[in-house]
């Protein structure tokens, strides 16, 4: 058998079989060659191992008990934190005919295999499928932006910040930074659960309607699951508070959309620092950014009743 090369910590691929003698089968040839391998013994299993541990190849056999494999595959692929570029293969236990074959790639399988497997091609193909979706993952992590959203993420956020502190710098402008959260609207009884529930539309909504309503010269991200944070050039104290009440504003008139049909109108409640010329201030953009973060974290936890905060105005313990 020909050397497969492998990377340096070890490819973890789940396999989903309940047949005893097919999943050993596997991890006979796979094991010696420094793959780890974690078993599933049906569908809901191999669903919920995927989802948390995050393989990076994952092999169905096509008649799992409960779900068949090309349901699951399909379904896997529909999940953001699975999604395209992990390697999926479904193995079936005798020949297998066009129109399954046609169904397991439809649904988004890389391969389909039937027994008996041939051991070296299918090793070589791991190998291969392997060190794609690691560059896949590591391209993702240093990437500026957020896969959900669009905006910039945090790392995305640091760098536009330093390029806008060093033109504010160079212009004596103001700078401010403001960090904001969704939340329900006072007068919703059930908005808290209906926000949890339907938290990735609300993300989206949010990060819509912050693309409308903030300026070109806005570097607009995403700080967590559910912050989101501005760095706004040539903008004072009374500017960040009006960019609050802007994105208020396009809030009211537009409500997020519920699975039924109903229709809820969400609220931001928001933290921010700002300086009114950055040339002379003693803090820089970056820690500007998190500064106006710990003053949402504090509105959020710390019973103040406030939709929107100065860091100043605020008891935050900040680290620097």
């Amino acid at each position: 058998m020909q050397p497969v090369e492998l990377p340096s910590r070890p490819p973890l691929v789940l396999i989903a079989n309940d047949q005893e003698w097919s999943a050993r089968s596997l991890e006979s040839i796979m094991g010696p060659l420094g793959y780890a391998v974690l078993r599933a013994y049906n569908g809901r299993q191999a669903l919920d191992l995927a989802r948390s541990i995050l393989p990076d190849v994952i092999i169905l056999d096509a008649h799992m008990p409960d779900i068949n494999g090309v349901d699951i595959c399909a379904e896997l692929r529909d999940d953001p934190r699975v999604g395209g570029a992990t390697p999926i293969i479904i193995t079936t236990s005798g020949p297998d005919r066009r129109e399954e074959r046609l169904a397991a790639f439809a649904a988004g399988a890389w391969e389909v295999c039937s027994q008996p497997l041939d051991g070296e091609v299918l090793l070589l193909k791991l190998s291969t499928w392997t060190r794609a979706k690691r560059e896949v993952d590591r391209v993702r992590n240093e990437s500026l932006l957020d896969e959900h959203t669009g905006l910039y993420n945090m790392r995305g956020l640091a760098r536009r910040a330093r390029e806008i502190g060093a033109e504010a710098y160079r212009q004596q402008h103001s700078l401010a930074c403001v960090a904001f959260s969704p939340e329900p609207d006072v007068a919703d009884e059930f908005g808290a659960a209906v926000i949890e529930r339907i938290a990735d539309r609300v993300v989206e909504h949010l990060a819509e309607v912050c693309r409308r309503t903030g300026r070109v010269s806005d570097a607009i991200g995403r700080l967590g699951p559910s912050e989101f944070a501005i760095i706004a050039p040539a903008t004072e104290a009374k500017g960040a508070v009006r960019l609050v009440e802007r994105l208020q504003e396009s809030l009211r008139s537009s409500p997020v959309s519920l699975e039924s049909g109903e229709e809820r109108t969400l609220r931001i409640r928001a933290g921010y620092y700002a300086v009114p010329d950055y040339a002379r201030s003693s803090v820089d953009a970056v820690e500007m950014l998190l500064r106006a973060a710990a003053t949402l974290r504090h509105l959020r936890t710390g019973g103040d009743s406030a939709l929107v905060r100065a860091f100043d105005d605020v008891s935050v313990r900040f680290v620097h």
